[in-house]
Order: structure tokens, then C-alpha cells, then sequence
């Protein structure tokens, strides 16, 4: 497994993290500790969480089954900021207390980082500054980061923050990639053109800091999966034809697509098959070629200007 180094820390990390946000959803801990020891044995160390992953009890599950010495092993990462149905809250009391229960549930004393979930137009950078300042200087948290946030949003909370923000964690897929297509559609009239997020990859590049790509497998907010879609013929023609050009799966074909744009951007996939996991992670040894990454672009409908 390839190894990248998040925005401008000491913390090497896979290009590949395996999102826990389903974890609950397998038998028993037995399955989940051997979906972690899977994850370990294929090089992905680098564990997502978040308070609200089946109401904190995803965070639980994972730390009954992780031992203290497998923990030192790892980089734990959880979210905080949401509460569901209500509000958002980036208050210092909301994000010190989130912590707090994060790191009783998954019985540990520090987390790798901690990202703010979604962003909070009511939150007072100050107020943020705080909390991340008391918990780095306690050692509960060693990096920050945010999640779904656009490049002013970052640059507001880093103005107060001192430059903590590592991390954005943003939607991101063959078929879902307007920080892409933005990026191509400069000075066009097209809907592909419209800047939603404010340049918010090159941003995160000038800034290092690092995108992590969630649901790396949907076209939509939830609508499902490209792959084997039949609203996607031509893009899942062109992945298994690389597939077996590549000797990989075609969700590995998908992982490549994302882990060969030069930004370095981490991928997070979130199945608790083994299996696919193992498949998945095979996506580090394969580098497409520029023209395969754009037929790929194309193929799930865009067009070049």
C-alpha cells in the first residue's frame, strides 16, 4: 500500500482508509475485529469514524475490539459537528465534549484527527480556535481538519485556527467530481462550469491540504453506485476492459481513477466485505495512464471544452 503524507504533518498514512460508518451492520465483533484485521494485513491502518455513525455506537463496537497495542498501529480519525434532524454545532462546549465521548467509546486517549462534519454558518472561529487549542495542548487530538467545506470556509477557521486545518473530506467519484469539472470548464458556459465550492482542489493543493474522497463508488448524494449501473453503460464497459487489462476488480479500476490525480487525494471506502476490501486496496498498484484517466471522465458523460 502506498503511503501519502496528510497536508504538511509528520503523519504518513495509506492512500486508501476504511470508512466504519457500517461496521454495526456485520454479525457480531467477531466480524468486525476480523474486517479490521483484514484492513491491517492490507496495509490500511487508517480508520474513519464520526459521533453520529449509528448514534456512536460504530466508535464503540471498533473500540471493544481493538486492543491497546493494536491501537498504537493505527490512525483513528472521527468526526464531530452534527446533530442529527437539528443543528449543526461548532461550539468549543459541542467540540470538546464530542471528543470526550468519542474517546470513551473507542477506548483510546488521543484521536489522529478530528474533522468538523459538515459546515456551521452559525460558528464563531474563535470559538473553534479554543477548543483545538485545548484539546492538542491536552494530547486528545494531534490534527484537525473539516469535512464539506468550501475553500472561504477553510480560510476563515485557518485565519483564527493557526493553519490546523489538514483535512478536507469531500464527496468525490468518477461519476461525482464537480471540483473536477469546474477545474476543466474555465471561462465556458456550461452547466459543468459553474463553481460550487471555490476552486476548493486547487485550494486544497496550494494549502496541502489533504482531500479525503468519500463514497468513492456514487453518482449522487445517495442515489447508488455506478458500478454494474445500467445508467452507466459506457463507463462500466471502459472500467472492466482496464479491470482486466489491470488484472484488478473494477472497484479497484475506481479507487485508481481518484488515487491518480496528482493531489494526493486519500480515498475512504466503506465496505465491510473482506473480500472487497482486499480487492479494493489493490487499486495502489495500479497508475493509469493520463489518456485512461480521461476516456474514464468521458465515459461517465462528461465532455471536454
Amino acid at each position: 500500500m502506498r503511503k501519502l503524507v496528510i497536508g504538511n504533518t509528520n503523519l504518513e498514512a495509506p492512500e486508501i482508509g476504511l470508512g466504519c460508518m457500517r461496521i454495526t451492520g456485520l454479525k457480531d465483533k467477531k466480524e468486525v475485529r476480523s474486517l479490521i484485521d483484514t484492513a491491517m494485513d492490507c496495509g490500511v491502518n487508517f480508520f474513519d469514524h464520526a459521533d453520529i455513525y449509528d448514534s456512536g455506537h460504530a466508535e464503540e463496537v471498533f473500540g471493544e475490539v481493538v486492543e491497546p497495542a493494536m491501537r498504537q498501529k493505527m490512525i483513528i480519525q472521527s468526526k464531530c459537528g452534527i446533530i442529527p434532524g437539528k443543528a449543526y454545532d461548532f461550539s468549543k462546549e459541542h467540540i470538546v465534549e464530542s471528543v470526550e465521548k468519542s474517546l470513551k467509546r473507542l477506548k483510546t486517549d488521543y484521536l489522529d484527527l478530528l474533522l468538523l462534519h459538515r459546515p456551521d454558518t452559525l460558528m464563531e472561529p474563535e470559538e473553534v480556535a479554543e477548543a483545538f487549542e485545548e484539546l492538542e495542548k491536552s494530547g486528545k487530538v494531534r490534527y484537525f481538519g473539516v469535512s464539506n467545506e468550501n475553500s472561504m470556509q477553510m480560510e476563515l477557521l485557518n485565519k483564527y485556527c493557526g493553519n490546523r486545518i489538514k483535512v478536507n473530506q469531500l464527496q468525490f467519484s468518477i461519476a461525482h467530481c464537480d471540483i473536477i469539472d469546474s477545474g476543466l470548464n474555465v471561462n465556458v458556459h456550461e452547466e459543468a462550469g459553474i463553481n460550487r465550492d471555490g476552486s476548493v482542489l486547487e485550494y486544497c493543493r496550494l494549502k496541502d491540504i489533504t482531500i479525503q474522497a468519500w463514497s468513492p463508488f456514487q453518482y449522487g448524494m445517495f442515489e447508488g453506485v455506478f458500478l454494474g449501473n445500467e445508467k452507466f453503460p459506457k463507463l462500466n464497459q471502459l472500467i472492466d476492459e482496464l479491470a482486466e487489462k489491470y488484472q484488478v476488480t473494477n472497484n479497484a479500476i475506481a479507487v485508481a481513477w481518484i488515487l491518480r490525480h496528482p493531489a494526493r487525494i486519500q480515498t475512504i471506502v466503506g465496505t465491510t466485505n473482506q473480500q472487497r476490501l482486499t480487492d479494493i486496496c489493490k487499486a495502489s498498484e495500479v497508475k493509469l495512464s493520463r489518456e485512461e484517466w480521461y476516456a474514464l471522465y468521458m465515459a461517465a458523460g462528461k465532455v471536454l471544452p
